[in-house]
């Protein structure tokens, strides 16, 4: 049988603070429900790891939470600050849930309807329908999550800007390195890149999550391509090199996540330029209106930045080509919790609150010929959003002729 020694870490002014946001939202409670870890968001907020038994916590918009707990897992919630109310039976359980929710109108959970955030869609279903037969309305706790578990806290905002700036200064690296072997006519190719990378990543301590994506020419229409020992491509005079790199200090940081573009010659040729510009007006474009929201004091959501990127690409003639959302929300996972810049895989409605970080990545991928994609990291500041990718990629960088400079 496992033991969990671990023990809850949820503390009195977090609970003071979830009550202030329940009030502002409307609702009478936010119900977190974890089994075997299916919802990190409950087990992250509460600090605990995954456990073999089901657990619910209620924290209301006024008074004491509450914990409805396995007897055979009480361990872990030795400095539990609400009631504990432990429990054996299915029955048991389903007894003491209805008259936890007794009186209650409407509760936040993790859950979206129609699954239209997947990222918040943690809770099974069948978890919704004992919720639901108590005669409790389910809300989604989809801006509690953004406020909560995906702000970047000030330790992990330093974390993202020291690894943004060695994730920036590798990928130019990189081209720098890829240029100098073609010039000396020694082999370079997209797996051997992408190693040297890990190499660096490593010895300049992004030591979790690290990695990239070295892609040439009709690879990087592939938009989740990845290079391996025995299936790569080389890297040659005239191709287009795409490089795609990410990673984070410690499991506590906030992650950097950066895409570069380089040709492998002295001037980058009129189609790439063309094709190119598009995705980078279109980065441009999402990074304005969230500026301009904050400046006017308007609110801004994240499927409203997909939809400004979307535009220019659509209105240059590359629609068809673009066939992922605009970026994805950043914490302590790469592909975090909070708002993502979708109206297209999804149409995420979450307001891009203070606090919280995103990537803004619009591409190109023509399949057989070439991919494009420009991507840079934007925080919500308190002093308004924030590119934190140093010295944003403006054109495509002619290698041979020396770009990027070191």
């Amino acid at each position: 049988m496992a033991v969990v020694e671990e023990t809850v870490s949820l503390t009195a002014e977090t609970v003071r603070r979830i009550q202030e946001e329940l009030r502002a939202h409307g609702v009478d409670g936010w119900l977190l429900y974890n089994f075997r870890g299916n919802n990190p968001i409950a087990g992250d907020l509460l600090g605990l790891p995954a456990m073999t038994r089901r657990y619910f916590v209620f924290v209301p918009t006024e008074g004491t939470p509450v914990a409805l707990t396995h007897r055979i897992e009480q361990q872990p919630w030795r400095g539990w600050i609400g009631e504990n109310r432990p429990y054996s039976s299915w029955k048991e359980l389903d007894a003491e849930l209805s008259r936890l929710l007794g009186g209650v109108g409407r509760v936040a959970m993790e859950y979206a309807e129609g699954d239209a955030v997947p990222y918040v869609d943690r809770v099974p279903a069948g978890v919704i329908e004992m919720v639901r037969a108590t005669g409790v309305e389910v809300a989604s706790s989809g801006d509690l999550v953004s406020t909560f578990y995906a702000r970047w806290t000030p330790e992990g905002e330093a974390a993202h800007r020291r690894a943004a700036v060695v994730v920036q200064e590798t990928a130019h690296a990189a081209f720098r390195r890829i240029a100098g072997q073609v010039r000396a006519g020694e082999p370079a190719s997209e797996w051997e890149t992408r190693e040297w990378i890990q190499g660096e990543f490593a010895r300049r301590g992004l030591k979790v999550g690290a990695d990239s994506i070295v892609a040439v020419n009709g690879n990087a229409a592939n938009p989740h391509y990845g290079p391996t020992a025995d299936d790569h491509a080389p890297i040659r005079e005239g191709d287009l090199v795409l490089i795609d790199l990410w990673g984070k200090e410690s499991e506590e940081s906030v992650y950097a996540d950066q895409t570069w573009m380089g040709y492998v010659g002295e001037e980058v040729p009129e189609r790439i330029r063309t094709i190119w510009a598009a995705a980078r007006d279109a980065r441009l474009a999402a990074c304005a209106l969230v500026r301009d929201r904050w400046a006017a004091g308007e609110a801004v959501y994240g499927y409203e930045l997909d939809d400004a990127a979307r535009d220019v690409i659509v209105e240059r003639g590359y629609g068809e080509y673009f066939i992922h959302r605009t970026g994805h929300s950043i914490d302590r996972e790469l592909h975090g919790s909070g708002p993502n810049i979708d109206n297209l895989e999804s149409r995420d409605t979450r307001r891009l609150i203070p606090g919280v970080g995103f990537s803004i990545e619009p591409g190109i991928y023509i399949a057989g010929d070439v991919g494009f994609r420009t991507e840079v990291d934007v925080f919500m500041g308190p002093g308004g959003p924030e590119v934190t990718t140093p010295d944003p990629q403006v054109e495509v960088f002619a290698l041979l002729a020396g770009e990027p400079a070191a």
